[in-house]
């Protein structure tokens, strides 16, 4: 589903992102990406999602060469991607409806069934009374689960997450993550960027470890006791 293959990110000529990255994630994997603010957690979404280039390297969705894709073709494998951003990238001026509602509307469905998919999703993550609603008047955990019920919408194949539960409360990210977990079970691929560390303990998932810009640890059958040594060693929750 999603392999990388040596791939190196620098911005400028002095600032390396990521360093020699090796990862293979399977189709209907559900992976923890973590490591110390500044490791290349962002950046490896970003190059997943084809927002940026890789320096060098190779990176395969599905088998075709993401590296390598015309800019006309990435918004075909973007419809395929759901992206919850860690600054949420809502639209201010439409209501909450209508930001999750546009995913929808740009493959042409029709009204009535964008209307009962996007109630749906809202009621979901507990903001369908927010409907007509405007970002800037929700707090910072609603308009992140406006972001979530956006990425859910589409029914992705691959769903990426930076930082999905950075702005809420321990019940509500108990509930996005049962969230999370109940597509991957349905088959959508997961891959979460956190430093959250009782996720990463508590959920019994994969977890990449990156340290400055290279793959520290990669495994999910770690016991728990070694998995928080290592989480510690990083300085990742803390």
């Amino acid at each position: 589903m999603i392999e990388l293959f040596h791939v190196c990110m620098r911005y400028g000529r002095d600032q390396q992102a990521l360093t020699d990255i090796n990862l293979k994630i399977d189709k209907g994997e559900f992976v923890f990406i973590t490591g110390a603010s500044g490791a290349g957690k962002t950046t490896l979404l970003k190059l997943l999602f084809a927002q940026e280039a890789p320096y060098t390297g190779q990176i395969m969705i599905d088998g075709k060469n993401v590296s390598h894709l015309k800019s006309r073709e990435i918004p075909a494998l973007r419809r395929r991607i759901g992206v919850v951003f860690q600054d949420f990238k809502l639209v201010h001026h439409w209501t909450v409806y209508q930001n999750v509602a546009f995913v929808l509307e740009l493959r042409g469905l029709p009204g009535r069934e964008v209307q009962r998919r996007v109630y749906q999703a809202l009621k979901m993550v507990r903001l369908h009374h927010k409907l007509e609603s405007y970002p800037l008047k929700l707090s910072g955990g609603e308009q992140q689960r406006v972001a979530i019920a956006r990425a859910f919408i589409a029914e992705p194949t691959i769903l990426l997450a930076d930082e999905p539960t950075g702005n809420l409360d321990a019940d509500i990210t108990q509930e996005i993550m049962k969230l999370f977990t109940e597509v991957n079970i349905r088959g959508t691929t997961v891959v979460v960027a956190t430093h959250d560390r009782f996720l990463l303990e508590s959920m019994n998932k994969r977890v990449v470890i990156l340290d400055q810009g290279r793959i520290s640890s990669d495994g999910h059958d770690e016991s728990s006791l070694i998995r928080a040594g290592r989480l510690a060693r990083h300085g990742i929750g803390e």
